[in-house]
């Protein structure tokens, strides 16, 4: 099969389709007779990603598949398509699922513990209806306190493939000596470190809808409590669909 053919094939289909693709959903696309391999699959997207380069679109891989997006350096200028108000997280949020993203699983009493303050229970039911966290089991301890984690729609909307391209905490920021009772498994993240690894989130341009969050200014740091932002809070609860395969988190026994 022609080569550009199946490059066009695949560039009309990221376009046509308004999300990400598998290689293998877009392999369905041609006849059983010509059907192209994963490698070839892959090497016409490979193909497009340099046609790209020089422009204002880039073709992203994240654990939903491919799609083409708007290069993050302008977002700013695409951004004015959409001349509404766009959503506003607070500090606590990001702060609250930066934890649950370089910590998981883990509990809310060990998300307080971390930032210092009570954890807004708005902020919880925020993330599970954007289906950015979900309950992936319980700590055997007693009262069996639910281990969040996240999904893969946190991954995709923010175009992660893995959790592994996550930044490195200690390339965000120098981190102090965590003072907790709690013990969490691996590197330390302080109520410092929380606040360094909310600023990390920040979802490619281009990737969702106009609806795009931004990080809210007014916000203030982890030194409050966040009941001071139920209103806001309460007010980006989820309008997405229904629940897609969720990877990410730590196995349990309740998966």
């Amino acid at each position: 099969m022609n080569e550009s053919y199946v490059r066009n094939v695949i560039e009309a289909a990221l376009l046509a389709a308004g999300k990400s693709l598998q290689a293998a959903e877009l392999a369905q696309l041609f006849d059983d007779s010509g059907r192209p391999g994963t490698e070839e699959i892959r090497a016409a997207l490979a193909t497009l990603e340099q046609e790209y380069a020089d422009r204002g679109i880039e073709i992203k891989e994240t654990a939903a598949g491919f799609r083409i997006q708007v290069r993050r350096a302008l977002a700013n200028e695409i951004s004015r398509l959409w001349p509404e108000r766009p959503a506003k997280y607070s500090r606590a949020l990001l702060e609250t699922l930066a934890l649950i993203a370089y910590r998981q699983p883990i509990t809310r009493a060990e998300i307080e513990a971390v930032r210092g303050v009570a954890v807004n229970p708005n902020i919880i039911k925020t993330l599970l209806e954007r289906n950015w966290v979900r309950v992936v089991g319980h700590r055997d301890v007693p009262g069996r306190p639910e281990l969040l984690g996240t999904t893969r729609e946190f991954l995709e909307y923010f175009g992660l493939r893995s959790l592994d391209e996550l930044p490195p905490l200690a390339q965000l920021k120098s981190l102090g000596e965590m003072n907790m009772q709690l013990e969490l498994p691996g590197a330390p993240v302080s109520g410092e470190g929380a606040t360094a690894a909310a600023d990390a989130l920040v979802p490619e341009a281009g990737a969702g809808s106009a609806d795009e969050p931004v990080l809210d200014e007014s916000a203030s740091a982890a030194n409050h409590s966040d009941a001071d932002e139920a209103g806001e809070d309460d007010e980006l609860s989820a309008d997405g669909s229904g629940s897609r395969e969720l990877v990410a988190a730590a196995p349990s026994s309740d998966d």
